[in-house]
């Protein structure tokens, strides 16, 4: 296999010789979501052949940034994970996510994945534009998938799903879309609800304005 290089002093150059290659950056996205199996990812990335995938995966265990774990019974399955040098993707791509939500297309209900929406939306654009002293933990029930999102000082943090969330939100996925690219919280009711003590939502509300708007 040729082994390409931009063969520049950079650290843009640098990692995109890690991370450049087509489909690289979104079998890292769905790493970031969470560990996954073979098949996880195939679905996940729909349009990827196979063999491809696989040389993705072999390139980026080579570079260290992900690995594969053998899940305890009664799992006993293989899964890839991110390792922890591979976990310094994550603020990369909630910045690409965030740059990149105003180029998309309306979203249509049904057409967009619950994670997808949560973590590939809504924490990317908190954390890339929102309130440097944000904190926020909430559950989401969009479209019958059950997620979490905490945010401390700004920045996502494993959430701590052994406490109550500051709010419940429940709806589509694409109305959390909408939401993130500036729709008024009130225009999307039934589709989003948001649920919890006042003064939590009013800062969710609060952080809004920050988001990015399509053009």
């Amino acid at each position: 296999m040729v082994n390409k290089t931009y063969d520049q002093y950079c650290g843009i150059a640098a990692a995109l010789d890690v991370v450049g290659d087509r489909w690289t950056l979104l079998v890292l996205r769905e790493l970031s979501f969470g560990q996954q199996r073979f098949t996880d990812l195939r679905s996940g990335l729909p349009g990827i052949a196979s063999n491809l995938l696989s040389e993705r995966l072999r390139t980026l265990e080579d570079a260290g940034l992900i690995e594969q774990r053998e899940l305890p019974a009664p799992a006993a399955r293989m899964v890839y994970a991110l390792t922890e040098s591979g976990q310094r993707i994550n603020p990369v791509l909630r910045s690409l996510a965030a740059f990149g939500l105003p180029f998309l297309t309306d979203p249509v209900d049904g057409r967009v994945r619950p994670r997808m929406a949560v973590f590939g939306s809504l924490g990317a654009v908190l954390s890339a534009s929102g309130p440097a002293d944000l904190a926020l933990r909430m559950r989401f029930e969009l479209e019958g998938e059950t997620l979490w999102l905490e945010l401390q000082d700004g920045r996502v943090v494993r959430p701590d799903r052994s406490a109550e969330p500051d709010l419940i939100i429940t709806g589509t996925a694409a109305a959390l879309i909408d939401l993130c690219r500036g729709a008024d919280l009130e225009s999307l009711a039934p589709r989003l609800v948001v649920v919890g003590e006042q003064t939590a939502v009013a800062k969710f509300r609060g952080a809004l304005p920050a988001l990015v708007t399509a053009p």
